[in-house]
């Protein structure tokens, strides 16, 4: 089977569009609906910039290659908005062949104990995230129901920002906090947002400058959020483990390594030098305004 019209624009409702690409949250190149090398569509790099239509084709061949065939053999004879429902679970998990729900469709089992299976893939990192929440829930609509998200339609605004996705009020509050914290001015109140701020910060990172707030706008700003955080953590490690070595009972262990010092001040050294090089695009959105030739260069890999 393949992905239905409707079933592709929830995707894109889902994902978003992004047609530049940019780093995901873990570093690598993305584009379109969170496509990168790994999709099968060719190689992603920096720079890259695409149409809508060859967006589409990317997707087709995306889904193609890794991700209907799965669903097929996952869940044999399911109509189309299970087959969607599944196309899409899979597509943001890639559990479709280790999903406990996925047994139990087959088993014909009832709505009530499918869904609860369903939704009990709405963590990141442990947490459940409000985000995931609501999205398996549109899952299960499409699977049971036959009911697609339905994307709004937002006239452009020379003024005010854009957002692409669907978030939560507390999710909302918190990216307008870590861009304030970050320099922008981009006041508390979610859809007043000053498009130059946005535009200012797309442009101080190498993305797309129009002001929509997006997937790429936010796993940008994700990025530097996780960088300040390392950042910290390496300086506390390198200061306090010299300090904690010292007052440790066990120092008379140490005491005679020759050079010990230098040999603390080197491993944090590599410590930093490794934070600098996996965060680079950080630097470089921080450089940008003063050095904006370095700042590209450092988003060229």
């Amino acid at each position: 089977m393949q992905t239905s019209p409707e079933g592709r624009a929830a995707l894109e409702f889902e994902e978003g569009v992004v047609l530049r690409s940019y780093r995901d949250a873990v570093g690598k190149w993305t584009i379109y609906t969170g496509l990168t090398s790994a999709a099968g569509v060719g190689k992603i790099g920096p720079g890259m910039v695409i149409t809508k239509t060859q967006g589409d084709a990317m997707l087709s061949q995306a889904l193609r290659k890794n991700y209907e065939p799965a669903v097929d053999g996952a869940m044999p004879g399911a109509d189309q908005k299970a087959f969607d429902a599944g196309v899409l679970f899979h597509f943001n998990t890639g559990a479709i062949n280790r999903a406990t729900w996925v047994t139990l469709w087959r088993a014909d089992a009832t709505r009530r104990a499918i869904s609860a299976k369903f939704r009990l893939w709405n963590k990141g990192n442990g947490k459940v995230l409000p985000g995931l929440v609501k999205r398996r829930e549109r899952e299960l609509k499409i699977m049971f129901d036959g009911v697609y998200p339905v994307s709004k339609k937002v006239r452009p605004s020379l003024t005010y920002a854009r957002w692409a996705l669907t978030l939560e009020p507390k999710e909302v509050a918190a990216a307008l906090g870590e861009f304030r914290k970050l320099g922008y001015a981009v006041g508390s109140i979610a859809l007043e947002v000053p498009k130059k701020e946005i535009v200012r910060f797309q442009a101080d990172h190498g993305l797309t400058q129009d002001g929509i707030i997006g997937r790429a706008t936010l796993t940008t700003l994700q990025r530097r959020i996780d960088a300040k955080k390392e950042a910290t953590l390496a300086t506390t490690a390198g200061a306090g483990g010299t300090a904690a070595a010292s007052q440790s009972p066990q120092i008379d262990q140490f005491v005679n390594i020759p050079h010990l010092g230098l040999i603390v001040a080197a491993i944090a050294l590599a410590v930093a030098v490794w934070i600098a090089w996996r965060r680079r695009d950080a630097i470089a959105a921080k450089i940008n305004s003063r050095a904006p030739k370095i700042a590209a260069f450092l988003r060229s890999f």
